[in-house]
């Protein structure tokens, strides 16, 4: 029985490539040719390997999610207080979307900026997973209102959707340059909209 010719790239390997090309570049701007010159393979193998470029970078977006984007869900499920998981939430982004190894900002920001009608859906599961972490993080405030431990009458929603425009913002200020301890400043100022207990 014949067997199927053994890959001649380290899968594993490949898909860490794919997650920084999509993350500099963007969905959009990503062909198949930069796909295929950052992994060092052709397109066949990257065919029978992925499928196709959207499968590809679904995939590593999930990747990305397990990796380097955790630092979100693990702020919210390992910090019992809820500023202080806003407070890490935010600082710990300081740090991701600076690395010196990797591209600046966070994947899951920009690499739907500018979609084309084609990559509608693309863009929909981007913003699906933003919504969820800003839902997760509206859950966080919304217990410590339950707990008085913010004040009553504090409006979960909106303090969650300001601190996922302080990330994005963020995030912005970052791929335009911002250096760690500027997006530092950035959350430490941002810090001080949390509502006071009196």
């Amino acid at each position: 029985m014949r067997t199927g010719r053994p890959r001649s790239f380290d899968r594993d390997e490949a898909l860490e490539r794919a997650v920084t090309v999509f993350w500099q570049h963007g969905y959009d701007a990503t062909s198949v040719s930069l796909l295929t010159g950052a992994l060092g393979i052709g397109a066949p193998s990257l065919y029978a390997a992925f499928g196709d470029k959207k499968k590809l970078f679904f995939e590593a977006l999930d990747r990305y999610n397990r990796t380097y984007g955790s630092f979100t869900v693990r702020a919210l499920a390992e910090e019992p207080d809820a500023r202080a998981a806003v407070e890490r939430l935010l600082h710990d982004a300081s740090v991701a979307y600076t690395r010196p190894d990797r591209p600046p900002g966070c994947l899951l920001i920009t690499a739907a900026t500018n979609c084309s009608p084609q990559s509608a859906d693309v863009a929909a599961r981007l913003r699906e997973i933003r919504v969820q972490a800003r839902t997760a993080l509206q859950q966080k405030i919304a217990g410590a209102v339950r707990a008085s431990s913010v004040p009553a009458g504090t409006d979960s929603r909106a303090l969650a959707a300001f601190y996922a425009a302080v990330l994005q913002g963020m995030s912005a200020q970052a791929r335009d340059g911002a250096a760690r301890a500027d997006l530092r400043h950035i959350a430490d100022a941002a810090l001080l909209a949390w509502p006071a207990t009196a």
